[in-house]
């Protein structure tokens, strides 16, 4: 039972003391002095990209415009998802004709379409909402018509015995029974909102800074501690809302799912 309770954190902090292991080596061995800005020691990052005040809240200031893009965008992604997918499930020739555009969606290079989108939407705080939209729709999108789609056809039959209209099919047996694989995409977007926030922040330049304007600024000045800190904190907020969704899938499934009871 203590090995079971140790391991999730002893594997990662396992993991994290290689890493820094293999960052102080190429930093002091496998760079020469005039080029170790190329990858900085850790201690020179969290020294001058972390506890220096003017650079930490200029960082921290910019990841805070990036998580409202974030934030935002994943509703927004959350809300047009699940309704596409209801609507989906409701009618075949829906599913027929939208499912193979969403997916078309997904295998454009957001990159490609990132400066018409600022053309055509301006570049302001809409616009890299847009680009969060986008890039976390198509998992919301999926996981949820997958969800709705794997009610068990015995479940079905009892209502269809208890004469229930569509309706009550879709909020009392298929909804609850496809939450933990609707949580799987929101987690999932969740992730992927915080790449486009950052995406979005690197060709949309007006309103607030973000952090990925920012990263591309000290990129541009060669200021490589504040550049590592600012990506440790970017990945650090990619790991913290997708964590968040975690807490949420445990707290709305709770143990009744074997997903959950597996994982204990």
């Amino acid at each position: 039972m203590t090995r079971r309770a140790t391991l999730p954190v002893a594997a990662p902090l396992a993991v994290f003391v290689v890493v820094m292991g293999l960052w102080l080596f190429i930093s002091y061995v496998l760079l020469e002095p005039r080029r170790r800005f190329l990858m900085p020691p850790p201690q020179d990052v969290i020294r001058n990209g972390l506890l220096n005040p003017a650079n930490s809240a200029e960082i921290l200031g910019a990841l805070w415009s990036t998580t409202q893009v974030a934030v935002v965008g994943l509703l927004v992604a959350i809300a047009i998802g699940v309704v596409v997918a209801i609507a989906m499930i409701q009618a075949r020739w829906i599913e027929w004709s939208i499912y193979p555009w969403a997916v078309v969606l997904q295998t454009i290079p957001i990159l490609a379409i990132v400066p018409l989108i600022g053309f055509w939407f301006q570049f302001g705080f809409s616009s890299r909402v847009l680009v969060c939209v986008l890039i976390s729709l198509f998992p919301i999108i999926t996981n949820t018509l997958f969800g709705l789609k794997s009610t068990d056809q015995a479940h079905h039959d009892l209502f269809t015995l208890q004469r229930a209209t569509r309706w009550q099919r879709l909020l009392k047996l298929q909804l609850p029974g496809a939450l933990p694989a609707i949580l799987s995409g929101w987690r999932i977007a969740a992730g992927l909102s915080v790449v486009g926030a950052i995406v979005g922040d690197f060709f949309f330049r007006q309103g607030d800074p973000g952090i990925g304007r920012l990263i591309d600024d000290y990129r541009a000045r060669l200021q490589s501690e504040q550049l590592f800190a600012a990506v440790a904190l970017s990945s650090l907020l990619g790991l913290i809302v997708f964590w968040a969704f975690g807490l949420l899938s445990r707290l709305l499934v709770g143990a009744w799912h074997e997903s959950q009871r597996s994982a204990e």
